[in-house]
């Protein structure tokens, strides 16, 4: 069953990553159709009105009443962006079949190597961005989602996955299976809001008539973290829970634990900040990136600064 997993895992990165070349390529595609023709607007609303998600890829930004690209142009940037939705699902789909058979195997959730964490968080990636791209029709947000799932995968696939016996903290499979499940969530939506962010600070000038509007962005990432905030709350609310059965305390400062409640004081402030004090735009998407490279730290700094959760 494992070797199975691992062939699952290895078909879910490759995916990822044609999904990515798709992505980036119809992108490319759509720039060309916009330098070479008039292109065409598609109106794509956005959770209310007025929200002009331009997202199609088929070089939004000129006037209603400009006439339309070719086909051939337009479909082709609109045809690559759908096969690499296509391929998105079907990286889900192979991630989830992995996931499910190395749980099937070892008999508990896979959530306890870096190994399994970071395919976790992939998947997690994976599918927050799926659910932004079908309610908002938000593709452009994959040109850094991808990358970071594929990275996320990249970074699995250097860490051992061999099954070791539970060490006596994980043993508590209820607790474990709820604050893991519960942290992919939140972190692939913390994903989705960087990817907003990055975008609106990062697209060169000669592409962003293929993105939404800045205002756009800024909802969108706004909207991510509303949705990751309470989960985030969540993780650190049954983590206390966890760390007071395994460890004897709700609370210990472990490295980790601090990383994690500086991430939740980030996201915190940012919502404070734009509901409250009317930050938006450039400024509250560097609050989402700060915010995020603090998810990286979360995930990745027991590594180097150890502690008790050194183990995973």
């Amino acid at each position: 069953m494992l070797t199975y997993s691992q062939f699952a895992f290895v078909a879910a990165l490759i995916t990822a990553v044609l999904a990515t070349f798709a992505y980036f390529w119809a992108m490319a595609a759509g720039h060309r159709a916009v330098s070479q023709r008039a292109p065409r607007r598609q109106r794509v609303l956005v959770g209310e009105a007025g929200d002009d998600l331009l997202d199609d890829l088929d070089g939004p930004g000129a006037p209603l009443n400009e006439p339309a690209a070719p086909a051939y142009s337009t479909m082709s940037a609109t045809t690559l962006a759908r096969i690499g939705t296509r391929l998105t699902w079907l990286a889900i789909a192979f991630l989830t079949a992995c996931l499910a058979m190395r749980m099937a195997a070892t008999g508990n959730g896979p959530f306890v190597t870096q190994y399994e964490f970071a395919t976790s968080m992939a998947w997690g990636i994976l599918v927050s961005y799926a659910y932004f791209e079908w309610k908002y029709r938000a593709r452009t947000l994959a040109l850094f989602v991808m990358p970071l799932a594929v990275v996320a995968l990249a970074y699995a696939g250097t860490q051992p996955t061999e099954v070791d016996p539970l060490v006596p903290a994980l043993q508590n499979s209820l607790l474990l299976t709820l604050h893991i499940i519960v942290a992919v969530f939140a972190y692939g939506a913390f994903a989705v809001s960087f990817a907003a962010a990055a975008l609106d600070l990062w697209t060169p000038q000669k592409w962003r008539h293929l993105i939404p509007k800045p205002e756009v962005l800024d909802r969108l990432g706004y909207r991510a973290v509303v949705i990751a905030f309470p989960l985030d709350t969540m993780v650190l609310v049954l983590g206390a829970v966890w760390a007071e059965i395994a460890w004897g305390s709700y609370w210990s400062w472990d490295p980790k634990e601090t990383a994690s409640l500086v991430t939740w004081l980030i996201y915190g402030g940012y919502l404070h900040a734009r509901v409250a004090r009317g930050w938006t735009g450039k400024r509250a998407a560097w609050l989402l990136v700060i915010g995020f490279a603090s998810v990286v730290l979360t995930f990745v700094g027991n590594a180097f600064f150890g502690g008790l959760h050194s183990y995973a």
